[in-house]
């Protein structure tokens, strides 16, 4: 544990609820984002300055570069799950703890991936453009037919906490098989609870009606799925997208869409977001969010409050809550 002489100093870098800043407060000399800004490189560095802890929200590069210049830094902790803003390497080398926020966002997230599911299987954002367009004029027997979902094949990759409140939803709720590849295969009874099946990547991909993405993003995962993957799924299959930003090559999905080379896709998250793919503005068989998969109050306090345990826990206490990596004391 760091001793230190004052209240240590800790950044904000986005706003976050008035009273997760009260409990900061408490413990530290606290520079906030009262206005929101999504600052350059240059300010975050800037205004790193002296601080023992910076309260980040997933999307500040923290990296070698920007650690040689903030020399007092000692922690970095995420509101989101998701940590590949952080290079963890030169985040150990600089001697400077990364923490994330698992698991409180798990069934929220899930609820989202398959609010996506239906939506985009049952075609729900195109009849309702439809509709508002002032078009819908008589029922017809094959308007919007879209896919079935009870019954159907789901296939994720990615099988972690969120991926198995995922197949929870779909074999329990929905009586769908469950298809799965990731890194490691789950034990039999953790198989057996959610009807899931270990496969292939490729196998998934040719035989589920539905895949949904549930994986970190790493250099590795970079477009796992592009165009030959999307060439392996069937006509009239869905594709989800709730991991991350360059899991999927927008750029081949747009154009699979656009040739009808599968059915329809429900994205939360995209390469360069909040820029989203021009061709994937023009299609209408795509379901877009803004990113929003733990967008509930209870979610993203939970979030925002276990961010602020850890920066307590550890330059108060010596211990973080949810670490990352290991550095030296």
């Amino acid at each position: 544990m760091t001793a230190f002489a004052s209240k240590p100093k800790v950044l904000l870098t986005r706003s976050i609820f008035p009273d997760v800043v009260d409990r900061l407060s408490k413990h530290f000399d606290v520079e906030t984002n009262a206005d929101d800004t999504s600052w350059s490189r240059e300010e975050l560095v800037a205004r790193l300055q002296g601080k023992a802890g910076v309260f980040t929200t997933g999307v500040e590069r923290i990296d070698a570069a920007l650690l040689a210049q903030c020399s007092a830094l000692k922690i970095c902790a995420n509101m989101t799950v998701g940590y590949n803003n952080f290079d963890l390497d030169a985040m150990s080398a600089a001697g400077v703890l990364g923490t994330n926020a698992p698991d409180v966002l798990t069934e929220t997230t899930a609820d989202l991936g398959f609010a996506l599911l239906m939506a985009t299987a049952r075609r729900v954002a195109e009849s309702e453009h439809f509709l508002r367009a002032g078009l819908w004029k008589r029922w017809s027997y094959d308007m919007f037919l879209g896919a079935e979902v009870h019954g159907s094949t789901l296939g994720i990759i990615g099988m972690g906490r969120i991926g198995q409140a995922i197949a929870r939803r779909g074999a329990l709720g929905f009586g769908m098989r469950v298809l799965y590849h990731n890194r490691s295969r789950l034990d039999a009874a953790t198989e057996d609870q959610y009807n899931a099946h270990y496969v292939s990547k490729s196998e998934l991909l040719q035989s589920a009606d539905h895949v949904m993405l549930v994986m970190p993003y790493s250099a590795a995962s970079h477009h796992t799925i592009g165009a030959a993957e999307l060439a392996l799924m069937k006509p009239t299959a869905t594709l989800i997208n709730i991991a991350r930003g360059g899991i999927v090559d927008d750029a081949a999905l747009a154009q699979a869409l656009m040739d009808k080379r599968i059915a329809a896709a429900g994205l939360d998250v995209y390469e360069g977001e909040p820029v989203v793919h021009p061709e994937l503005l023009k299609v209408p068989n795509v379901v877009l969010t803004p990113h929003i998969g733990s967008a509930t109050a209870g979610a993203r306090r939970a979030m925002a409050n276990l961010a602020v345990d850890n920066l307590i826990g550890y330059l108060v206490s010596g211990t973080a809550i949810t670490p990352l990596n290991t550095v030296k004391g």
